[in-house]
């Protein structure tokens, strides 16, 4: 254990040496492994990140996240190099909906307005009008006046948000695979476990699950809701990476998982060795090309314009 440790902090020696050579920022996902958050720059969900790398003097933007977390901080950022530390680190859910699919639900529902979460592709992104996050969602689209909304690619982020707003929604049919792992009995037997415990999940989970919930939040959300909440536990309903980042910041509370199952294998393929490579060798980057970018940049746009 001990010269697993030590190789460890070795190597976020190298990085951290390296990050600055190169003038390099390092963002790490929430989601991320609990070693690659700690050799991180900048923690958090994927638009604060990209935002957060926009505004400060870097030369380089190491995200380690998944593929479409490094496209959004190209679209903010042309000027910088954005690498990821693996490439195939991809999203399940943003690949359920594809540009040639979304054109082709536009046509059937013309008068239509097309918000797309952040949880998609550059090029969804583009052929959307607006963007939204999971933590502005419900104020982004009560902001449309259009007889319809198509919301892709999360079909129950959107069923959340539709008990929030009278505007008609029309969901694509994506979900996130791992959200859908939290069972609703996953939290009743935590509950029965810890009746003290506060319940908060993350708007991507089923209907049933977060009607068992105290709260709904995004991953931000849910850390300041950690720091401010006077509950002593608190059951997490997201991805368990998120869990590192709280224990860490709230030392004086206690956290549970909703669910052990609720692991995103693709955001778990980035490792400390991966990410040294990353800025050894200057890959892999991620360009988004113009034409696309800008269109992108639109959308996200008009999502800030609004929140």
């Amino acid at each position: 254990m001990l010269a697993v440790l030590s190789n460890s902090s070795s190597i976020v020696s190298k990085i951290r040496d390296l990050a600055r050579k190169r003038n390099a920022v390092i963002l790490a996902h929430n989601y991320q492994r609990g070693d690659v958050q700690d050799a991180a720059d900048y923690l958090g969900d994927s638009l604060e990140l990209s935002q957060n790398a926009a505004r400060i003097n870097t030369d380089v933007i190491v995200f380690c996240g998944v593929h479409f977390m490094a496209e959004t901080a190209s679209i903010l950022s042309p000027d910088k190099v954005v690498l990821t530390p693996d490439e195939d680190a991809g999203c399940r859910m943003a690949d359920m909906i594809s540009v040639d699919r979304l054109r082709s639900l536009k046509s059937t529902h013309p008068d239509a307005t097309v918000v797309s979460y952040v949880n998609s592709t550059a090029a969804v992104k583009a052929e959307s009008d607006v963007c939204c996050t999971s933590a502005n969602a419900v104020e982004v689209i009560a902001s449309i006046e259009a007889p319809e909304i198509i919301f892709v690619p999360d079909k129950y982020l959107a069923a959340y948000v539709q008990t929030k707003v009278s505007r008609k929604i029309i969901p694509w049919s994506g979900y996130c695979p791992t959200h859908v792992k939290i069972l609703p009995e996953d939290v009743q037997r935590q509950k029965q476990l810890h009746p003290a415990a506060k319940v908060i999940v993350h708007p991507e989970c089923t209907p049933p699950v977060i009607a068992l919930a105290d709260d709904v939040l995004s991953t931000g959300g849910m850390c300041k809701y950690a720091s401010r909440s006077s509950a002593a536990e608190i059951i997490v309903g997201t991805e368990i990476g998120l869990l590192h980042r709280l224990r860490k910041e709230n030392p004086d509370k206690v956290f549970y998982a909703a669910s052990d199952r609720a692991v995103c294998p693709n955001m778990k393929t980035i490792t400390l060795p991966k990410l040294l490579w990353a800025l050894q060798e200057k890959k892999t980057e991620v360009k988004v090309p113009e034409t696309i970018r800008i269109k992108a940049k639109e959308a996200l746009d008009r999502m800030l314009e609004v929140s």
